[in-house]
This record gives structure tokens, sequence and C-alpha cells, in this order.
């Protein structure tokens, strides 16, 4: 069934209110005023990423959607929710062709909540026992959202306690990597694993165009490629700067009956698809999701990326967790702790370590996303069968709809 718009729930019931003296000034629409601290720098010189958030930044355009989410993420910054301040850990651009963006976070890893699963199996059951979102803190909920057909986005700051629990939610990221770090969680209450599907992936699709900010991207990690809770969710964050992902290179494979474009990294250190076109964003949302469902039924690994609003969509099929399992990894970069999720093979790359942050290098980087990624002659294999598969798949789709 085709929806349009998504409608945001504030719950009181969900969402404690700030204590008085902890809650962040709150000005009128025309001198409210949001500023995110960095320390970005590139070759010792300022890059110009950090940003001030209002709305006499004429560069940001706030929507709706987006304009809420970063006052209610400021809120639980105010509360002192998260492990860290993002806006005080340093984050610097590696001179290169690709330009990746380093951030410093000494001791994320042992922060973040453990993995508690196997990581050579994409699908897994789920297990109530485990860690899962119904399980976080009651002020860790910004809101919970469900869909309407209805030609423009509501946000009620006062919603009703009996909100139907097939809904979804956005909770703030305890261990933030980038500003307005959330988690999105599909029908939350349906406790489902990870595992996408089409209509969660068309959430997630839903989420990045209502936000309407190329610097805002919503990612996916599959378990085996690095996911860490086996309860579905993508994440998305804010950052001013263009993924190298984004700038990259690529080579048209094919154009389906639909009109998405399906297309391949060139040059890239890692190897994946790019997707775009279609008559709509459904469309799109339909042909990405198909192909990871393939992935995941091959116990394929992989990870994406929603860009530009919704409009192209990176598809990453990696292998790192396999060589680790198999005791391929290189010891180099076992010993920097990098785990290859989607924001990592974008080309943002979180360190834990001093020394790391200070040697890193364009070189470096890039020997780790190859050790992570498909080789050339898997990737060409993979490709074969997943331009046959959606093939087949778009044919069937269409004489269905015929």
């Amino acid at each position: 069934m085709p929806v349009d718009t998504l409608v945001a729930l504030l719950s009181p019931s969900l969402v404690a209110p700030a204590p008085a003296a902890s809650r962040p000034r709150r000005y009128g629409t025309s001198g409210r005023r949001f500023v995110v601290k960095t320390k970005l720098v590139m070759d010792g010189k300022s890059f110009g990423l950090s940003c001030s958030l209002g709305v006499e930044d004429d560069s940001l355009n706030l929507s709706p959607s987006l304009d809420k989410l970063f006052r209610e993420w400021e809120d639980r910054k105010a509360r002192g929710l998260f492990h860290h301040d993002i806006g005080s850990c340093e984050t610097k651009v590696l001179r290169g062709e690709h330009n990746f963006v380093a951030t410093l976070i000494e001791g994320r890893d042992q922060k973040k909540r453990p993995t508690e699963f196997g990581m050579n199996q994409v699908l897994q059951p789920f297990d109530s026992g485990k860690f899962n979102f119904t399980k976080v803190r009651p002020e860790e909920v910004i809101f919970r959202f469900g869909e309407t057909d209805k030609d423009s986005a509501q946000y009620f700051d006062g919603a009703p306690d009996t909100i139907s629990a097939s809904s979804s939610a956005i909770l703030i990221n305890v261990s933030p990597i980038g500003y307005c770090h959330v988690l999105l969680t599909p029908k939350i209450q349906d406790c489902l694993p990870q595992r996408i599907d089409q209509e969660s992936f068309l959430i997630a699709m839903y989420v990045a165009r209502e936000a309407r900010n190329p610097f805002f991207r919503v990612g996916y990690n599959s378990l085996g490629g690095f996911a860490t809770i086996n309860h579905l969710h993508f994440q998305a964050y804010y950052l001013k700067v263009q993924y190298p992902v984004e700038k990259a290179t690529t080579e048209k494979l094919t154009a389906l009956a639909n009109g998405v474009s399906i297309a391949q990294l060139v040059g890239y250190p890692v190897s994946g698809f790019v997707f775009e076109g279609g008559a709509s964003l459904e469309d799109l949302s339909d042909v990405v999701a198909k192909v990871c469902i393939f992935l995941q039924e091959k116990n394929r690994p992989f990870n994406a990326l929603i860009s530009e609003s919704g409009k192209r969509v990176f598809l990453l099929p990696q292998c790192y967790a396999e060589k680790q399992l198999l005791g391929k990894a290189s010891q180099e970069f076992l010993d920097m702790r990098i785990n290859p999720a989607i924001w990592e093979l974008s080309g943002h790359l979180v360190l834990k370590r001093k020394k790391d942050y200070d040697e890193a290098s364009e070189p470096n980087i890039c020997r780790f996303l190859v050790e992570a990624a498909l080789s050339e002659t898997e990737f060409q294999e993979l490709k074969r069968c997943v331009l046959d598969s959606m093939t087949v798949s778009i044919a069937c789709s269409s004489d269905i709809g015929s």
C-alpha cells in the first residue's frame, strides 16, 4: 500500500521532560540557533565543516523533520545522555584523491553495547533475551512516527498514550560518531531481527527524503557487516561534507524496466553498487530492497547508504568479519580496532587510538578498505548473480502488474 508522508508522534509517556536546569535555552523561530563545535582540520587549516545550525544559515534550509530532530537531539545532549561529547572530538580530512574523514573517539569500542551474536550468519532469529531497543531508557526515545497519505508532514508535541504497536521510533545513539547521530527502528515493538524487507527499507527512504538535506544520510549494517544489535535498525547523522563514496566515479551497468539505473563504483577502494532513478522513490526503494534480500539469502554481509535525500543508494558487500573469523585479517588493522561498517566504507573513519589518528593517511585507509572489500573476482561473480536476479525479478513484477 503506497504511503506518502511520515507523521512524527512525540509521546510524553515515552519521553520524560528534561529538568528545568538542564534544558537548553529556547528561542523564537527567528532567533533560534544551535551551535555545533568541531575540531576539523586539513593540513593544519580549518576545513569549514564546523557549522552553526539555525534559520539564519541559508545553506541548511532545515526541513520540519530535521529541525525537530536537531532540537530533540540537542535536548538529550543537554541532559547528559551521551557517552562522549562529539563536539569535542577531533576530526580531520585527509589529503589525497578521496579526502577521507577521520574522527578520533578514544575508547568508543569499550563503551558501546557489546555484540551478542555470531558474525558468520547474516540472518539470525531475534532473541528477546539479548539487548534490544525495547530495553532502552525512555529518555533515549526522541519520537515515534507512523505513516499517512496526507500531503504534508505533521508533528505533535503532545500525542495520545495509545500509539500503535507497529509504529517506528527514532532513538539517540548514546555513542555518537557525528552530530544528531540517531537510530531508526522500524516497527520497534514487533521485535524484528536485523533483516531488510521492502517495507522497512521504504521507511528508511522516507526518513531520508523528509530530511531534505544532502548532509543527513541514513545507513544500514547487516549482521556480519558490523551491525552490533540484532534488532532491526538503521542509523543516521549529519556531517556537512560530501562523503568520498559519494564523489566516486561510477560506471553504468544496466537500466531496469521501471527506470532504476544500476551502476558500479570505479576507482574506489570498496567495490559496490549505486542505484538511482525510477519514476518514484518507491520504485528505487523496491529495487534496492530486492538486492538486499538477495544478499541476505546468500549469506553475504553488506552495508547500505541512502544518499541525497533518497535519490541515490550505495550498496557495499564486504567480507572483513569473515576474514577475522578465518584468521586472515591483517594484524595491523586488527590492532586499530576499526569496524568497517557503512560509515567507514563510505569514507568517514572512526579511530579509537590517538596514534592511529595522528598517523592516518589516505594510503593506509585505502589498504584497510581494500582488505574489508570483496576481491575483484568475488565482486564480478556477485555482480553477475545480482544482475541476473534483478532482471528476472523486475520482469516477473511487470508480468504481475499487467
